[in-house]
């Protein structure tokens, strides 16, 4: 199998994989709110260890949601040309307007010092720390628990007219998408294959002549996702579903303490995270 289409086998947002541990018996409320507690910390978290300890705990959680490591790894392939761009265009670009460090290249407009040496490497690791962190999300709760979970978690909004409900289900279905989409992408470049067609294999870095040669799909794959949107727009209407309408509720969640020590967790390990100075 070419490399083209195990890529398309590599998007793990958006898929479920149940395996019964204790993370994936947590109240989606609690777990939404210590997923985004600990991504906020990361996204602020700029040094070296702190972003270290968070890898160790995002492949830690691997261990705990008893799903196999190859999983995150696997989720990490697809964005590696994009870490690999951003990570050139910081370390030749941001050393001119970087405030301190030492300068060890200069050329121009191309400043190398040690503040974009620094960048790039945590950004890199924020980039991976992110989509692990997302991958145990998604694989650990179902579509319809990230929806009422969302939901709940919104629900003050409702007070200042926001659509809570419709951005929750908009939110889960794009999610839900991500690997249908992948799997309809991966049929079309096998038909085109079979015809002859060539999708830029060999070397990944001609980033120009794969991107040319992906438009021939672009367009049948925009068909089969308005085809898919039509479908569960007329499911959706099949069971009388009405947008704003005020509905009951069949899931009703009540917290524990597992819940309340995985929230208190999260932010303990954001805390630390944050506190370590190198």
């Amino acid at each position: 199998m070419s490399a083209e289409f195990e890529l398309t086998r590599n998007i793990t947002i958006g898929q479920y994989l149940p395996t019964g541990s204790v993370v994936h018996r947590l109240d989606p409320r609690f777990k939404l709110a210590a997923f985004v507690i600990m991504i906020l910390a990361i996204a602020i978290c700029n040094t070296y260890v702190g972003n270290l300890f968070a890898l160790a705990i995002c492949i830690w959680m691997f261990s705990v949601s008893k799903i196999p490591l190859h999983y995150g790894i696997s989720g990490i392939k697809p964005a590696v040309p994009f870490i690999i761009i951003l990570a050139i265009m910081q370390l030749l670009f941001y050393g001119e307007i970087a405030n301190g460090g030492t300068i060890y290249l200069k050329y121009g407009f191309i400043t190398i010092s040690s503040e974009s040496i620094r960048l790039v490497v945590v950004s890199a690791m924020r980039f991976v720390e992110v989509i692990f962190l997302s991958s145990v999300l998604t694989l650990s709760t179902s579509t319809t628990e990230l929806t009422h979970g969302m939901e709940r978690l919104l629900g003050p909004l409702e007070k200042v007219k926001f659509p809570v409900h419709a951005f929750a289900l908009i939110i889960t279905i794009a999610i839900r998408f991500v690997p249908t989409f992948a799997m309809e992408m991966e049929k079309m470049m096998k038909a085109q294959a079979s015809r002859g067609a060539d999708f830029g294999t060999g070397e990944w870095w001609r980033i120009v002549r794969r991107t040319k040669d992906m438009f021939p799909i672009i367009i049948p794959l925009f068909n089969v996702a308005l085809a898919r949107a039509e479908d569960l727009i007329l499911a959706m209407e099949a069971r009388c579903y009405v947008p704003g309408a005020s509905r009951t509720r069949f899931a009703h969640y009540k917290a524990n303490s597992k819940d309340y020590l995985a929230l208190l967790f999260s932010i303990v390990i954001s805390v630390i995270m944050l506190g370590i100075p190198f």
